[in-house]
């Protein structure tokens, strides 16, 4: 089954009519290929897969292979080819303008930026990830969290299938992606840190104890980090710090971006051995911080917590709106004292708690509470503008 993602395509459309070049960033196999051909045939002399020999090949000298091209021009796996930004720029800035570019990447914007800033003022950036439960819908959530969004994964005819396509997409990844980003970290070492980085889920991260563990120094499992989250297998929520005297957490808490990929490392094969397993409950957090992030779209996204004990999940600010979100897997939350305490120190517009029941309903003024499957409506569940 083939599920359609028309709120993306809309996104890039919308990109296209006003700039002169979009990228369209995300991880490896997580369909942006897919998405560009809806708007380029494959076939197609206006599209470049820098993956392809052919490409590589008719690309030797680009200013020829692309200076005579009208309409929508699409490059796939830019960050092959980083030299082509200075020759982008110079066909983006022709009056009239004949094409524009729609260019994918791996990579995100921090490991492209000294290529891209030549595109400064041309190029607009969407995100992508793999299925969210707005598009796979709420009846396919249990198998969403399970194997995660990545397409091939969460399509797979069984878990077993999906186990060895995410165990294949480790490997892969870590023995032929990485070097590609220019990445020349030892496969091994990779492994080891991101399999540690599977025990830190949920967590706040302590760089001084994940360097102990490999034996390494502080400044290399920061780089080792900084690099997993610039190719967006982990996120790093930053801290919110108020202006309140009380004595805040400073360090990020550590969330892989794909649970199926998380699972994978923590070696779940089916939903028995997720339900059973220690981390359940921080996985099932992950997952809903990264369907609210991607129902709403924030313009930006923290944590809070104090040492004293009160904490949010989830701080979403969008159009200067400041939306709490708390993630809690019981049967019917109730109003706490944390809560109480966001609600008046964040000055939050609203707080919602995400739970995997069935009913919505209120626990008091500006706060409700909304079953997981809401989040597949999209973000009018969390935010109201």
């Amino acid at each position: 089954m083939i599920y359609p993602r028309p709120h993306l395509q809309q996104l890039v459309e919308r990109a296209l009519a006003r700039s002169r070049a979009v990228a369209l960033i995300g991880p490896r196999q997580c369909g942006k290929t897919t998405l560009a051909r809806q708007f380029v045939p494959v076939d197609s002399l206006n599209y470049f897969d820098l993956e392809d020999p052919v490409s590589l090949i008719q690309l030797e000298q680009p200013m020829t292979a692309l200076q005579n091209l009208t309409g929508l021009v699409v490059i796939d796996e830019i960050q092959r080819r980083p030299d082509l930004f200075p020759m982008l720029r110079v066909l983006c800035d022709r009056s009239p303008l004949p094409a524009r570019f729609l260019i994918l990447g791996s990579a995100s914007p921090d490991l492209l930026r000294q290529s891209s800033e030549t595109l400064a003022g041309r190029l607009e950036i969407i995100h992508m990830a793999g299925f969210s439960l707005a598009e796979v819908g709420a009846e396919a959530q249990a198998r969403h969290w399970l194997r995660g969004g990545f397409p091939l994964a969460f399509l797979a005819s069984s878990d077993v299938d999906s186990l060895a396509w995410r165990k294949n997409f480790v490997q892969t990844f870590l023995e032929r992606d990485l070097p590609q980003f220019g990445i020349s970290i030892p496969a091994v070492n990779m492994y080891r840190f991101w399999n540690m980085l599977a025990h830190y889920h949920g967590q706040i991260w302590n760089a001084a104890e994940a360097a102990r563990t490999l034996m390494v120094n502080e400044s290399t499992t920061r780089r080792y980090l900084d690099l997993m989250e610039g190719v967006f297998m982990v996120r790093q929520l930053m801290p919110w710090y108020a202006n309140l005297g009380k004595r805040q957490v400073k360090s990020p808490k550590l969330y892989f971006r794909d649970t199926g990929i998380l699972h994978q490392m923590l070696g779940l094969r089916d939903e028995r051995d997720l339900l059973t397993h220690p981390k359940s409950g921080a996985s099932w957090e992950g997952y809903v911080i990264e369907e609210a992030i991607k129902a709403v779209e924030p313009d930006e996204t923290y944590f809070w917590a104090t040492h004293a004990g009160a904490e949010l999940d989830l701080l979403l600010i969008k159009d200067g709106k400041r939306i709490g979100v708390e993630c809690k897997r019981v049967d019917a939350p109730r109003l706490t004292r944390s809560m109480r305490i966001a609600l008046e120190d964040l000055g939050l517009d609203r707080l919602v708690v995400i739970y995997p029941g069935a009913r919505a309903y209120p626990l008091a003024e500006e706060v409700m509470v909304l079953p997981l499957a809401d989040l597949a409506t999209g973000s009018e569940a969390i935010y109201e503008p």
